[in-house]
């Protein structure tokens, strides 16, 4: 039996060691910012995903019917419809156009095939509210236990990505609604009036409104802060942009493409790549990894592939492991269209 290589941290032998301090720093696109402080307003998932700041802006510049459809997208406060093949750069769009216009933390809404409107627009616990009215009415007997519990409503609920991104703002917030190919038929049927009217109504609060102080109730938004909801309604003042991603694997509505902006990415090329690389692993990986490049984008014009596995490819053989890297690169950039 061959000695393990040196890279390797389990090493299958069966005796316990405490080798995970020898792992080098993660890739920045797996740098997460639990316990570390961050500027006020960042993304840390901005970071992860569009690399150092300046270096994909200095490498690459989008092209020109690109930056048309998003820049039309922003003066007609329309939904940016995205599609393209996986790795394409369809999700990264929204945080770029969040870091350069500085419009803070970007909403991510991902979409599964049980995801409904009301999963995006807030969620009420109203199980959580029954217990505590219950254990309330034990404790107390007071004539006003009716109106305090009306007044506390609010703290049951929690509004959702598109919920807190229709808040009324004098600055649009970026919302990503992640793969809506992926939803049920009726979902996108469900967004074209509330993303033609900007407004949605909270019936929990609506019912109650004339027992509240104003008519106004405290909310959670998905960012965690408290927000005022007045008359139980929701209306946004500056349209998000949102940025609507599918990889293609179904067609949408024609009533949802009509309110929609679409904008088509097609496959990066092999100076895009390198951008890609050069900002999240450094010039030195770029051009070291020129191989790796060729061979991803050989691959890609026959087979599906993502972008993220050229990245890890690269991460592994160039600081990981650097003996038997071809081997290590065909095992890691695998085709997302194979047969199962």
């Amino acid at each position: 039996m061959s000695e393990p290589s040196e890279w390797l941290i389990y090493r299958g032998i069966g005796e316990p060691h405490d080798g995970v301090p020898q792992l080098p720093p993660p890739p920045p696109w797996r740098d997460f910012a639990g316990g570390r402080s961050a500027p006020v307003g960042g993304d840390d998932s901005a970071d992860r995903r569009l690399g150092i700041p300046g270096r994909i802006a200095e490498e690459h510049r989008p092209g020109a019917e690109e930056l048309e459809m998003i820049n039309a997208a922003l003066y007609l406060r329309r939904p940016l419809l995205v599609t393209g093949d996986p790795g394409a750069g369809k999700s990264t769009l929204a945080h770029s156009v969040a870091r350069e216009l500085e419009l803070g933390k970007v909403l991510r809404w991902p979409i599964v095939s049980r995801s409904t409107l009301l999963d995006g627009l807030y969620h009420y616990d109203a199980i959580a509210r029954l217990q505590d009215v219950q254990i309330a009415s034990h404790a107390s007997a007071s004539s006003d236990a009716g109106a305090e519990s009306a007044q506390n409503v609010g703290s049951y609920i929690r509004l959702g990505p598109l919920g807190t991104a229709l808040l009324p703002s004098d600055r649009p917030r970026v919302l990503l609604i992640d793969e809506l190919d992926k939803s049920d038929i009726d979902l996108p049927n469900d967004l074209l009036n509330v993303l033609e009217e900007g407004e949605f109504a909270i019936p929990e609060l609506e019912r109650i409104a004339d027992r509240l102080p104003d008519g106004e109730a405290d909310v959670l938004d998905h960012d965690g802060n408290k927000v005022r909801i007045k008359g139980g309604r929701v209306q946004c003042r500056a349209f998000p942009f949102v940025v609507l991603t599918s990889n293609g694997e179904r067609d949408f509505p024609a009533p949802l493409m009509r309110r929609c902006i679409h904008l088509e990415l097609e496959r990066p090329d092999h100076k895009r790549l390198a951008a890609f690389v050069k900002a999240h692993l450094g010039e030195e990986a770029a051009r070291s990894s020129e191989d790796l490049i060729a061979y991803f984008l050989d691959r890609s014009r026959s087979e599906l592939l993502a972008t993220d596995q050229l990245l890890n490819a690269i991460y592994l053989t160039h600081a990981a492991a650097p003996a038997g890297r071809d081997r290590l690169a065909e095992l890691l950039i695998q085709r997302l269209d194979r047969p199962r």
